[in-house]
C-alpha cells in the first residue's frame, strides 16, 4: 500500500517526464551506478575513538540522521543524547571541551548554523575550544523545503573567528576527514553527507589535508573550483564537456576555512581559461565570494562565473528534479558552461 508520503506531486517529475515519488526527498546523492560506502562519518568517528578515549559524541535527537548512531553502538558510554535542544547540545559540548573531552556534536546544519549560533560563537568559538560540529543536510541535500536546507551555512559561519570550515566531497574524504580534525586543535564546522555517501575520489589518489585544496586534474580551457558534492558533480561535467572538445580542469578545495589562497591564486592565474566556482550554497557569502575576493586582491582577473543556488528560499520537491530547477545538477552545470564559453 503506497504511503500518504509517497504522492506524486507537481514538483516530482525531471525535464525527461519521468515521474518521481517523495521518497526522492531524502533519496542518496549516488547515481545508480555509482559506488557508495554507508555511514562514513559513524564508523570513521567509531574507529577513531578506539585509541582516542577522550573523544564523545553528542547529537540532538538526530543519531540515526546524523550517522553517529555507529559511535554510539560502538562506544554506548561515550554517547549523549540532549533531545530537541540544539543550544543545549553546543553548550554542553563546550563543558566537556573544557574539561578535556573532545566531543563531536551532530545536527541538521539548519539547526546548527541558525538555532544556536550564538552559542557556538560565544560558548566554543570564542574560547578556541576544542569542540567538531558535524552537519548534516548541508545545502541542497534535501527536497524538505527551507526549513531543513541549509544554504546560506558557509555564509553564516564563515564570518566567525576561530572557526574551521570543511565542505568533504565525498565518503573517502569524510573518512579521511575525521582524524585530521581531531588531530586540529580547535573548533570545527563540517558539512556531512550521511547514508550511502558515494564514493568519488579514491580513483584520484586523494589525500585529504586540512587548509589544502587539490587539483584534481587540469584542463586549458576551463578551470572549475568546488566543493563538497559539486567536485562530484564537477568531474561529471569535464568528462561530459570533453565530448564537445573541451578540456575542462577541477579544484576541490574542501577547506573552506582557512582557504587555500596561494593554490587558488596560482591555478587562476593561468592564462585563457573561464574560472568557474560551483558550490552547494547560496551564490552570497559562500566558496564563490571567497574565491572572488581572493582572485581580486591578489590582481588575477580571469572571466569568472558562478554555479550556485539562487538567493531565495527554495522549493520542495525531488532532490533531482531540484537539482536541475536551481542549476547543481551535472546536466545544467554542464549547459552553463558551454553557454559561458560559447558567449
Amino acid at each position: 500500500m503506497r504511503s500518504k508520503y509517497e504522492r506524486p506531486v507537481s514538483l516530482l517529475s525531471r525535464p525527461s517526464g519521468q515521474r518521481l515519488t517523495t521518497s526522492a526527498m531524502i533519496a542518496s546523492l549516488a547515481g545508480p551506478d555509482q559506488r557508495t560506502r554507508p555511514a562514513p562519518f559513524g564508523h570513521a568517528l567509531a574507529a577513531l575513538a578506539e585509541t582516542r578515549p577522550e573523544i564523545v559524541g553528542l547529537t540532538a535527537d538526530l543519531g540515526k540522521y546524523t550517522d553517529l548512531h555507529i559511535f554510539a553502538k560502538a562506544h554506548p558510554d561515550r554517547f549523549y543524547q540532549m533531545g530537541m535542544s540544539e543550544q543545549l547540545l553546543m553548550c554542553a559540548a563546550a563543558g566537556m571541551a573544557q574539561e578535556g573531552f573532545m566531543p563531536f556534536a551532530t545536527t541538521y546544519a539548519v539547526f546548527a548554523a541558525r538555532r544556536a549560533y550564538d552559542f557556538i560563537c560565544l560558548a566554543i568559538a570564542e574560547a578556541n575550544l576544542n569542540v567538531k560540529v558535524v552537519c548534516a543536510l548541508p545545502g541542497l541535500t534535501t527536497g524538505y523545503g527551507p526549513s531543513h536546507q541549509a544554504t546560506e551555512d558557509i555564509a553564516i559561519f564563515r564570518g566567525m573567528p576561530n572557526l574551521t570550515i570543511i565542505d568533504p566531497c565525498d565518503a573517502l574524504e569524510i573518512e579521511q576527514a575525521v582524524p585530521a580534525i581531531a588531530a586540529h586543535q580547535g573548533p570545527v564546522y563540517m558539512r556531512l553527507l550521511r547514508g550511502n555517501v558515494p564514493l568519488v575520489l579514491d580513483g584520484y589518489g586523494y589525500q585529504f589535508e586540512l587548509g589544502k585544496a587539490k587539483l584534481l586534474r587540469d584542463g586549458n580551457d576551463v578551470l572549475i573550483v568546488s566543493s563538497g558534492l559539486m567536485t562530484m558533480r564537477a568531474l561529471e561535467t569535464a568528462d561530459q564537456l570533453r565530448a564537445d572538445h573541451v578540456d575542462a580542469g577541477v579544484l576541490h578545495v574542501s577547506t573552506i576555512k582557512p582557504l587555500d589562497e596561494d593554490t587558488i591564486i596560482r591555478a587562476a592565474a593561468k592564462p585563457g581559461r573561464l574560472v568557474v566556482v560551483a558550490e552547494n550554497h547560496s551564490r552570497i557569502g559562500g566558496l564563490g565570494e571567497a574565491v572572488a575576493a581572493t582572485l581580486m586582491r591578489a590582481g588575477v582577473t580571469p572571466a569568472f562565473r558562478q554555479v550556485a543556488l539562487p538567493d531565495e528560499f527554495l522549493d520542495a520537491g525531488a532532490l533531482p528534479t531540484l537539482h536541475d530547477r536551481y542549476g547543481i545538477s551535472t546536466a545544467a552545470m554542464t549547459a552553463s558552461i558551454q553557454r559561458w564559453l560559447a558567449a
